[in-house]
């Protein structure tokens, strides 16, 4: 077997590549790129298995990466010894698997082959064990996507399955005794990362919650505020992602200034391969102790500058910075079949799916009137066909004058009668307590004395992240399942 290889190379060291994989056996160099355009078209066209790259190739990205293992070819660095900031760049990108300039042909056509067929077995320890250098005796590990296999169109790769196509892992930290990369984490603001153990011993990974609902304004951002802020009260170091890119509306709630959206700074570091913990706490400050903002696009026409590959990586850098993420999302979660389909093409509502793919735990919200119900029924069944986690359902803006005298019993009712919902959880009309938070700029955690929204809002908090239950509803609980074990006994 020829493994048909690709190159995407700077002119430094081109030809030097070239010349090696002439005259080593079992590679052929298929093309030549000058640019990035050329390699895509390349990759796509089915001729190439492997792709080698240098981090100074003009235009190459993550979404070009993630295009390439779309199409089944899998991608190798190539970095002189010493380019740390290039090493560097390609590491950041997903690029596992690195060729010095130099090496001897038949070391580079052997790790060549090796990758092409995906004998890099995943590895155990920290992330440089698991990242392979040709020339050093270094190997890397380099498991195909499933997404990918098999693949003959664009398909939709994760960061994970695209971190492992190119050899190795999408997380970068320290070995865990586990076995793999994890990062340190505590649960308060103190000790924020990736990974924690809520006191009992066993790692827990940062969790991502989502809050979505239906188009009609039913309270997504105020809902996602409100709970990223409960949680930052709580000790638990939070971050909120304003992902919508419709009507971002976060910095406005909490009198930041949106001239520089920090989602979209976010979004270029990474598609650049330089988003790492540090510049992600730069570009996400924290407003209030505890609690950290990445704000959102301030106008709808700005939204390709966020592609489904870097949100990702965003969102997975996020686990590494905090204890937990709160996303506010967009209403729109309709998929362009045209565009999606065997295509690189932007897609509008990316963001949002993506975001929904991506978390831990999906909080649907939806408006406590006629129509408001009406388009929360729909959602939930709308959100049930996109990959997304199972929702917990809250209903806000509750009350008598537009659900009759016992709204709450009425629209549980409609809700399992419509939607086969149980149990959703309510937060009360209270259009005094929101308008002053709105016009002072802060969340309804920070008003004195807190409130009937913010009390409620607890409540879905307590029900969404029970690890960081307060404190008083965690002895309840265990009141409940001793009262529950003695009944069992005595029956």
């Amino acid at each position: 077997m020829t493994v048909g290889v690709v190159t995407g190379v700077s002119h430094h060291h081109e030809q030097e590549l070239v010349s090696a994989l002439e005259i080593a056996s079992g590679v052929s160099v298929v093309r030549r790129c000058a640019d990035v355009a050329e390699l895509l078209s390349t990759g796509a066209s089915g001729v190439a298995d492997l792709a080698v790259v240098s981090a100074d190739f003009r235009g190459l990205d993550r979404d070009a990466l993630r295009h390439l293992a779309g199409h089944g070819v899998r991608v190798a660095g190539l970095v002189a010894t010493g380019d740390d900031a290039g090493e560097a760049r390609l590491r950041q990108l997903g690029v596992r698997v690195l060729l010095r300039p130099g090496t001897e042909p038949e070391e580079v056509a052997r790790t060549l082959v090796d990758l092409a067929e995906g004998g890099f077995a995943p590895g155990v320890g920290g992330a440089a064990g698991r990242a392979g250098v040709a020339g050093t005796g270094g190997r890397a590990s380099a498991a195909g996507p499933s997404a990918a296999d098999g693949a003959t169109g664009g398909s939709v790769v994760s960061d994970d399955e695209l971190a492992a196509w190119l050899g190795g892992s999408a997380g970068e930290g320290e070995p865990h005794p586990s076995g793999g990369a994890v990062p340190n984490r505590g649960g308060t603001s103190d000790g924020p990362g990736s990974w924690g153990d809520d006191g009992d011993g066993i790692p827990r990974r940062t969790r991502i919650t989502a809050v979505w609902g239906p188009t009609g304004a039913p309270g997504r951002t105020t809902l996602a505020v409100t709970m990223a802020a409960t949680l930052a009260a709580r000790g638990v170091s939070t971050l909120l992602v304003d992902l919508d890119t419709w009507g971002a509306s976060v910095a406005q709630a909490l009198a930041l200034i949106d001239e520089a959206p920090g989602v979209a700074a976010a979004a270029r570091a990474s598609e650049q391969g330089t988003l790492d913990r540090a510049s992600l706490s730069r570009v996400a400050p924290e407003v209030t102790p505890g609690l950290r903002v990445l704000t959102g696009i301030p106008k709808p026409d700005r939204w390709p500058e966020l592609r489904a590959a870097a949100v990702e990586d965003v969102l997975e850098k996020s686990r590494t910075l905090v204890g937990h993420v709160v996303v506010d999302c967009g209403f729109a979660i309709e998929d362009d079949e045209e565009l999606s389909y065997d295509t690189a093409a932007p897609r509008r509502n990316a963001t949002t799916l993506t975001a929904l793919e991506c978390a831990d735990d999906l909080v649907v919200v939806g408006s406590a009137d006629p129509v408001g119900l009406q388009r929360l029924v729909r959602a939930v069944q709308d959100v049930g066909v996109v990959p997304s986690p199972e929702p917990v359902v809250v209903v806000n803006k509750v009350r008598a004058s537009a659900a009759g005298s016992a709204p709450e019993k009425a629209i549980t009712e409609v809700l399992g009668r419509f939607a086969g919902l149980e149990d959703p959880h309510f937060v009360p009309w209270a259009p005094d307590e929101c308008d002053v938070a709105l016009l002072a700029g802060r969340s309804l955690v920070e008003q004195p004395g807190g409130g009937l929204v913010a009390a409620a809002v607890a409540r879905v908090v307590d029900a969404v992240c029970p690890e960081h239950a307060a404190p008083d509803t965690r002895a309840g609980r265990r009141s409940r399942v001793r009262l529950g074990r003695r009944a069992r006994r005595s029956a």
